[in-house]
């Protein structure tokens, strides 16, 4: 139940940034809710493969910009997902603010 409530939250984490920021399209809550289970599946092989400090949830600058490519290639995938290099930039920087205050990840 816990997963179910994380991918909500993300999703609606994922329409909000949509509608703020210039560079992401706005997304249904569908289709919000569909890419942040393809930004979760993204992230673990990310983090499987180079590991948990490179990973989106790793600190500091590589996990950023790990953060901001992950949202970036999601767009292949998600029908209707629109993002620019500068929209997922910001839209890393803002989920990352956003994270701090209402995690997504079960800890």
């Amino acid at each position: 139940m816990g997963a179910v409530i994380r991918f909500i939250v993300s999703a609606l984490v994922l329409m909000l940034v949509g509608f703020l920021l210039p560079g992401f399209k706005a997304l249904s809550f569908f289709h919000a809710l569909f890419a942040a289970i393809v930004i979760a599946v993204l992230g673990w092989v990310v983090e499987s493969l180079l590991g948990r400090n490179v990973s989106p949830y790793g600190r500091g600058v590589v996990g950023f910009l790990v953060s901001a490519v992950i949202i970036w290639a999601a767009q292949f995938i998600v029908p209707a997902m629109e993002v620019s290099v500068l929209g997922a930039l910001l839209a890393a920087f803002v989920i990352g603010i956003i994270d701090l205050f209402v995690p997504t990840t079960i800890r």
